[in-house]
């Protein structure tokens, strides 16, 4: 019986310890059938294509007047009036202010009766000259007489000159009582009022600032001219042809100013003190929309980069390693594929390296892909999805990043 007792529980025993295996064991097994049974994900693909791409050289810039001029008062006086609106548009040869040219009239007047004076001398030492001359040579006369005839003309001559002079000096000052611009451009406000006397400590009225065309002053990085020079001498970047960019400009609201301009100017050194080498734009400005001290982005046209690999931003995730990107090989299975990414363009992004012409990447669907998943594509986009224009490289594109990344 005792030998019975001790079968039985070793029966129970094994049993018991049988159970628990089945029970636990069996929900494992139905757990991995579940899985291998996943069905294959939904997802969108774009099929990679090398194409030469317009890009353009992003930098902030800020307008300024392409030629801005000093009005100012010439002469000592009082301001009578101030003859324009302030703020608006005046043309080359528009008269701004009038001072009282009353004291200069008066000096001209003084002036002119002097010449006249002068003048009347001159006549009367040529007669006396011309009595001279004979009663000298028939010895009723001395040669000093002679040399004393001619030093009065002479001296007379002179002082009718000098009278001439101050005749058309007097002259200038009363033009310069009646103050024009010089150039067509923006008015600014006055700096004296009318009725104020005016002279050189306050000489300055108003400034004019010509705005058709402007410029646009923007400054290059030491590391933006070091990375294109870089890229366009691995040929990832074609630059245009005696350095004839375009140049565009993107107003503060996105929008983009329908006229372009050229590089006029670029610094002969590089600044100290920023570190930055400056450049000039010249753009026509024939409706006046841009003035002087906006801030804009400056959009330099003409750069190509060759073979080009663009994929949409949602595309494109990061991880521990960096960044990455799900592709559909050939056997219909997702494939992590790792990638290094250059700059980006509107919600495209270029791949520098990682992808080849022909690799179907998965655009929508990817968040939850495994390595090995089967696939199934629902659609196949013809093409990235672009913004209208050309690719924008970022000035330091590097430092900063879009924030379409899934870690």
């Amino acid at each position: 019986m005792k030998s019975f007792s001790i079968l039985r529980s070793s029966f129970l025993f094994v049993f018991l310890i049988s159970y628990c295996l089945v029970f636990f064991l069996f929900p494992g097994c139905k757990k991995a059938d579940v899985s291998q049974a996943r069905p294959p994900a939904q997802v969108s693909v774009i099929k990679i294509e090398l194409k030469d791409m317009p890009v353009s050289l992003e930098f902030v810039g800020q307008t300024q007047s392409s030629h801005q001029v000093e009005i100012r008062a010439r002469v000592n006086g009082f301001l009578d009036e101030r003859t324009y609106v302030e703020g608006t548009l005046v043309h080359d040869g528009d008269v701004m202010f009038r001072m009282d040219p009353k004291p200069y009239q008066a000096q001209l007047q003084a002036a002119q009766g002097e010449l006249a004076q002068q003048q009347a001398r001159l006549t009367t030492a040529r007669a006396n000259l011309a009595r001279v001359k004979p009663l000298v040579e028939q010895d009723a006369l001395s040669q000093k007489d002679l040399d004393d005839a001619t030093g009065q003309e002479q001296t007379a001559a002179a002082a009718v000159e000098s009278a001439k002079a101050n005749v058309e000096e007097t002259k200038l000052n009363l033009g310069y009582t009646t103050i024009i611009t010089p150039v067509t451009g923006l008015s600014s406000y006055a700096r004296v009022q009318d009725g104020a006397y005016v002279n050189q400590s306050n000489s300055l009225l108003t400034y004019v600032s010509q705005i058709d065309p402007i410029w646009v002053t923007f400054s290059l990085s030491e590391n933006d001219v070091l990375k294109s020079r870089s890229e366009a001498e691995r040929g990832q970047l074609v630059l245009p042809k005696e350095d004839a960019y375009e140049v565009e400009v993107e107003l503060g609201d996105g929008s983009i100013f329908p006229e372009r301009g050229r590089i006029t100017f670029a610094d002969a050194e590089y600044n100290q003190q920023t570190g930055t080498f400056l450049l000039r734009a010249t753009l026509p400005n024939p409706k006046g929309h841009l003035r002087p001290g906006q801030f804009v982005r400056v959009h330099i046209l003409g750069v190509i980069r060759p073979k080009a690999i663009l994929v949409p931003l949602r595309a494109v995730q990061q991880g521990d390693k960096g960044h990455f990107i799900w592709v559909v090989n050939k056997e219909g299975k997702a494939e992590q594929r790792p990638v290094v990414v250059g700059d980006w363009m509107g919600n495209n992004w270029f791949i520098n390296e990682g992808l080849i012409a022909g690799d179907q990447v998965v655009v929508d669907g990817g968040l939850t892909l495994r390595p090995g998943d089967p696939v199934t594509v629902k659609s196949q986009m013809s093409t990235v999805e672009s913004a209208p224009g050309s690719a924008v490289l970022k000035a330091d594109a590097g430092k900063t990043e879009p924030t379409m990344s899934q870690k």
